[in-house]
């Protein structure tokens, strides 16, 4: 139980007993099927809808062995057998690059294997090496050798789509695109973004709910190491050990307080300060008070200054009560002063 103080209007201050969920996008236990099973149908039939419009022969998905891509990748099975679609018109594409580890890789292999959907791999280290050299790139592993890797990624899918006939069902998710922590004009784009409505902390929740009632014990046991795997976008070399040494956490913060942050900030309008004291109650025993301040500001700062990714994000459900559609719940400008 979390003991906020209180200030009355005799002046004393007094403590009043108040609990914050650590994980405000989630449910309560009792509610937790009910609610994992109304978000993946929400998800399964706004693809649906969307794959049939179309009419397009196949998704066309790169898969990773991450969060994200693994949540897409479940929910267009799902939907294929939703609308009796064969499986296999579901092209999961791995791309192999400078950061790869041998466990994502793996992972998303024989996941792909036994869902039975079609499996492409297009490594990408030859391309990026030429683009860089044709670009006159100095070498190191700077933003743009990063960025290029994402870009061209995003080409091949984009390619690919066009040679089959097929929708791009981007995986980034809603916790991503409140920090822009995506690449502009690489998976930032889609033809779909299938998780747009899903912050990071659900995607985590989703994948194992799926684990725990849908799968083979060996989808089970891949599903189960994703979830344990370290975010990463995998863009800089591994370790001598073939481990992964880029940790998404350890640049923009946990994950577990950006969703906490975004959920008050989007759903309640409060402010940072405010934030930030509500979080240092509900964290108090993970994170300090100046870890809490330091994160938010990170949150505050990427939040206002990447609304131009956000701005022309590619469509995608709604799920939960909020969203950062520029269609819908979230429309500022992308050049907005966070003071004002």
């Amino acid at each position: 139980m979390n003991v906020a103080p209180i200030e009355r209007e005799d002046g004393f201050t007094e403590p009043v007993h108040r609990h914050f969920a650590r994980s405000p996008f989630l449910p309560s236990p009792e509610d937790s099927d009910a609610f994992s099973a109304d978000a993946f149908s929400i998800q399964c039939n706004g693809l649906a809808h969307r794959w049939e419009h179309t009419q397009a022969e196949s998704l066309v998905i790169g898969i990773s062995g991450g969060l994200d891509s693994t949540l897409a990748l479940l929910v267009a099975v799902q939907t294929a057998d939703l609308l009796g679609y064969d499986r296999r018109r579901i092209i999961g594409v791995t791309m192999p690059g400078f950061g790869t580890s041998d466990r994502t890789y793996n992972n998303a292999v024989r996941l792909m294997e036994l869902l039975g959907i079609t499996q492409m791999e297009i490594p990408i280290r030859d391309s990026v090496t030429q683009h860089l050299q044709d670009i006159g790139h100095s070498g190191g592993q700077d933003i743009t050798y990063e960025n290029a890797q994402a870009r061209i990624r995003t080409l091949i899918l984009m390619d690919l789509a066009n040679q089959r006939n097929g929708l791009v069902l981007g995986t980034g998710d809603m916790s991503e695109m409140a920090l822009g922590w995506m690449t502009y004009a690489g998976d930032q784009i889609s033809m779909y973004g299938i998780n747009a409505g899903i912050p990071k902390t659900m995607v985590q929740y989703q994948i194992r709910y799926a684990a725990n009632y849908w799968y083979s014990d060996e989808i089970t046991a891949i599903l189960t190491d994703i979830i344990r795997t370290p975010i990463s976008p995998e863009l800089l070399p591994t370790d001598d050990n073939g481990e992964i040494v880029q940790r998404t956490e350890d640049k923009v913060g946990p994950y577990e307080l950006h969703d906490f942050f975004m959920y008050h900030f989007l759903r309640y309008g409060f402010t940072a300060e405010k934030v930030a004291y509500m979080a240092s109650l509900a964290f108090e025993d993970t994170y300090s008070e100046e870890e809490i301040r330091h994160w938010i500001e990170v949150f505050r700062h990427r939040f206002y200054t990447q609304q131009f990714k956000r701005s022309c994000q590619p469509d995608g459900p709604k799920v939960i009560g909020i969203s950062l559609s520029p269609r819908g719940d979230w429309r500022m400008p992308s050049d907005v002063n966070e003071m004002e």
